[in-house]
């Protein structure tokens, strides 16, 4: 398997996500639902989403650092308590800008909590300027993510550099707290030594531990959600990557185009573990809840139409239902990596995606793609919050993940999947982020460098 499917595959070999008895629990099984009199407006639904979501990162943030949790489990708020998050903490400080902007929060103490999340980012351990997967919160000491991953993580230090550049963009122009923030922001971005984690190669990898050196060996090559890390490297004014590593180590030489065809769809990418098939969808939401892949274009694809074409392969694998799964439509769908539901009943996690159904749907997965299909992810947010709501939304908006089929839904959430919601739908509804992140110098400067082109932005450095 490639590296990026890396988590996934140690969550649901090691059982990081796995963490139910043998038997369901009451709160585990579902009940009739209850609907609403009046259905909501369009509007309505997307304003009550949003703020839903972003509650996991402001009602439920960890109180000392104001980062993430990994995940919460209604029930049970003192499991794992501990164990921030590093990339879901990313998506969270981009879920408070749009909270900020929408004025759901208010933006002195966002200002305060933001400023708390920063300087614990600037106290934690940081290997080659790369923060681990996870921290602990008191202190920001790593947490092995597994035995031999307890440095550096690139992927998951790229996500969070996307929010700190969207942030500092933001309030760039503030008050005196508002430039201190940026200024913090921006800081701790140039601290990432992105040509340390090319091991002198023309490619990045994922890992670098202090016990293990580079034995993980996991390198970042083919379609996957770690475009935005190349893009972070290029981009880079300390620590830049040289364009061969996204040329020769990303795209393969080329070999990461696939000519193949789905639904009559052309797939654009070969997507790695997906064989001649499209990977779970939150490929196509981690990096582009700043990259806007609308008019952005290299020799190797158009990102508006690989990442629409992913949505739409997506919800014609949910119409044609070839497992006759319960519910299965255009307005129930969704497959991307999330809890799942076992054989046995008990739950887990999994990279749900076509070739790996499990009867299982992941509102993230439509949710966040608003921008690459609106008027499905619409009809889903109707069918979550008129139809369903009772069922399948929780204290902090859609739980992870449900499944008709069998009558489960699981009363998690996991940052991860929580932290893309607000983000996408906001850049659906304004482009707000990906305003912010694509007129930020020197991200014009990367995209240019990699030979990007961009119908929306003057990328001339």
């Amino acid at each position: 398997m490639k590296s990026s499917l890396y988590i996934i595959l140690f969550l649901s070999v090691f059982g990081a996500c796995s963490s139910s008895s043998p038997e369901k629990t009451k709160n585990e099984e579902t009940t009739t639902p209850i609907n609403p009199v009046n259905p909501l407006t369009d509007t309505e639904a997307l304003d009550l989403v949003q703020k839903d979501a972003i509650k996991y990162f402001w009602d439920y943030a960890d109180a000392n650092s104001k980062l993430a949790r990994e995940r919460y489990i209604i029930g049970d708020p003192g499991f794992e308590a501990n164990i921030i998050t590093t990339g879901g903490s990313g998506f969270g400080l981009m879920s408070i800008i749009v909270g900020v902007e929408r004025g759901f929060l208010p933006r002195a103490e966002a200002i305060s909590r933001l400023a708390t999340a920063l300087n614990f980012l600037e106290k934690a351990d940081r290997f080659y300027g790369a923060w681990p997967h996870w921290m602990d919160n008191k202190d920001g000491k790593v947490i092995p993510f597994g035995t031999k991953d307890n440095g550096g993580d690139l992927v998951e230090t790229s996500f969070v550099c996307q929010a700190l550049i969207t942030i500092r963009e933001y309030f760039k122009d503030g008050n005196a707290a508002e430039r201190d923030l940026a200024a913090k922001a921006d800081e701790l971005w140039r601290g990432v030594e992105w040509d340390w984690y090319t091991k002198g190669e023309d490619a990045l990898y994922w890992h670098w531990s202090p016990n293990y050196g580079w034995e993980m060996n996991f390198k970042l090559e083919g379609y996957n959600e770690c475009l935005i890390t190349y893009i972070m490297a290029a981009s880079s004014p300390t620590h830049p990557i040289s364009a061969d590593a996204y040329h020769k180590g990303w795209a393969r030489s080329g070999a990461i185009v696939n000519g193949g065809y789905q639904y009559g769809i052309p797939v654009i990418f070969n997507y790695n573990g997906a064989t001649g098939n499209v990977g779970p969808m939150f490929w196509s939401h981690y990096s582009y809840l700043g990259l806007d892949p609308n008019g952005l274009k290299d020799k190797y694809a158009d990102y508006g139409v690989l990442t629409q074409n992913h949505a739409k392969i997506m919800i014609q694998y949910s119409i044609a239902n070839p497992h006759n799964w319960k519910d299965y439509s255009d307005k129930c769908w969704g497959l991307t990596a999330s809890y799942t539901r076992n054989a046995d009943g008990t739950t887990g996690y999994t990279a749900h995606q076509p070739n790996n159904d499990t009867g299982v749907i992941s509102p993230t997965a439509a949710l966040s793609s608003f921008p690459f299909a609106p008027v499905e992810a619409m009809k889903f947010l109707h069918y979550l919050y008129d139809e369903h709501k009772a069922q399948y939304v929780g204290i902090a908006g859609p739980y992870d993940a449900f499944s008709p089929q069998y009558n489960w839904v699981t009363p998690r959430y996991l940052a991860i999947d929580q932290g893309t919601i607000a983000p996408m739908i906001e850049n659906y509804r304004t482009g707000l982020l990906w305003k912010l992140f694509m007129n930020a110098i020197e991200v014009k400067q990367g995209l240019s460098k990699l030979d990007f082109e961009s119908g929306k932005y003057n990328l001339t450095p």
